[in-house]
């Protein structure tokens, strides 16, 4: 095999890789997906992939190589939705990129020809602008089949915000109540507890969530900002640096540097390719503090009122067991809920928070009541 036959055999091996990926990505998608339209939607999309990575095969098998005998990429299972929409969203750009910068390398007609196959197939049911733009099609391809659940990338989507604040809500204040309830049969002192307990709980996770959606989008607006400027002070250090990221990969330092030297003719695409291989992120991919927030705390003080409403209408011991009921129902809901945004089934999902909140719930009325002799004796009770 000739060095240059050489070169375009790492070429498509990458190509089929990223085309398989994508596939794999669609498929896990597509297996969490409930609603089945979407699903449809997400099943037809993987086996386009599928098609795409089959052409790149058939193209290895004429130079003699055998895909099988290639590491194929594994896509890990058990991430979220919103982790899912991110990984395919970054995938699909760095394709679209990827298969532009082969254009100025590759003057092989058949290659090439693959490539526009790709293209028609990427831009397919999109109108003439987005035609000519492989990237911004991927994008509003997406945007079509999340709607509104899509998500940019910072901390997770609002259903995930909005689950987890209820799950947070709903743990912490029946704890709460539970404790207090071992401690004082006394209903007005186990509702006000609960109550401020509730309050303070929401505003602690909008904080937390505004801070912590601001921070990430902090860092990954500074790895950019760094990034730029140091393409600008030394760009012959950074197409150097991205030429060993290739190098990495499986090309040989004159095909790396080859490759590298295209994509940095263009000052965007060579920020936007420095930043995702070197860090995985691209600007795009931020959240919103604000949002985050919003759903954090409302979320989580919705799920903190549920145990106290029995408190609201009843007293003593009845309220505490209904209180422990609906509380035990509302874990396994929650729970249930979760597999929205995991690939977890609803009822092992369910019965593990419903196992999480029993075990809350007693573990607190038992200190609770421990509390209640430790500090009588104390006090001569």
């Amino acid at each position: 095999m000739s060095r240059d036959d050489s070169y375009l055999v790492k070429t498509l091996a990458e190509n089929w890789r990223r085309e398989l990926e994508a596939a794999q990505l669609y498929q896990l998608s597509a297996d969490a997906e409930r609603d089945p339209r979407r699903k449809k939607i997400l099943l037809q999309l993987a086996d386009v992939e599928h098609r795409h990575a089959r052409m790149w095969a058939e193209k290895l098998a004429e130079f003699g190589v055998n895909p099988d005998a290639l590491e194929a990429p594994r896509v890990q299972a058990g991430v979220s939705g919103a982790d899912l929409v991110a990984r395919i969203e970054a995938i699909e750009q760095g394709n679209g990129a990827w298969y532009q910068s082969l254009r100025h390398v590759i003057d092989d007609p058949s290659i090439l020809s693959i490539i526009d196959q790709i293209d028609r197939d990427e831009a397919q049911h999109e109108d003439l602008d987005a035609l000519m733009d492989h990237r911004r099609a991927a994008e509003r391809r997406l945007n079509k089949l999340w709607k509104s659940e899509r998500h940019r990338q910072g901390t997770s989507g609002w259903v995930g915000d909005a689950i987890y604040g209820v799950n947070d809500g709903l743990g912490a204040i029946f704890g709460i109540i539970a404790g207090v309830a071992g401690y004082t049969a006394d209903t007005r002192t186990i509702l006000i507890s609960g109550f401020f307990g509730a309050l303070a709980s929401t505003l602690s996770m909008g904080a937390g969530a505004w801070l912590a959606t601001r921070s990430e989008n902090e860092l990954t607006e500074t790895a950019i900002r760094q990034e730029r400027e140091e393409i600008e002070q030394d760009p012959a250090h950074e197409v150097e640096e991205l030429a060993l990221l290739y190098q990495l990969k499986g090309f040989t330092p004159e095909e790396s540097r080859r490759i590298a030297d295209e994509i940095a003719r263009d000052p965007d695409a060579m920020l936007k390719t420095m930043v995702l291989e070197e860090f995985g992120i691209h600007e795009a991919n931020q959240g919103n503090p604000w949002k985050s927030a919003l759903f954090g705390a409302a979320s989580t003080f919705v799920g903190a009122v549920i145990p106290l409403i029995p408190f609201f209408f009843m007293s003593g011991l009845p309220a505490m067991l209904l209180a422990a009921i609906v509380s035990i129902l509302a874990h396994f809901a929650v729970g249930a809920a979760k597999s929205l945004v995991t690939v977890r089934s609803w009822w092992a999902s369910g019965l593990e928070m419903t196992f999480v909140g029993v075990l809350v719930g007693a573990v607190s009325y038992g200190l609770g009541e421990l509390a209640a002799r430790v500090f009588g004796v104390a006090l001569g009770g």
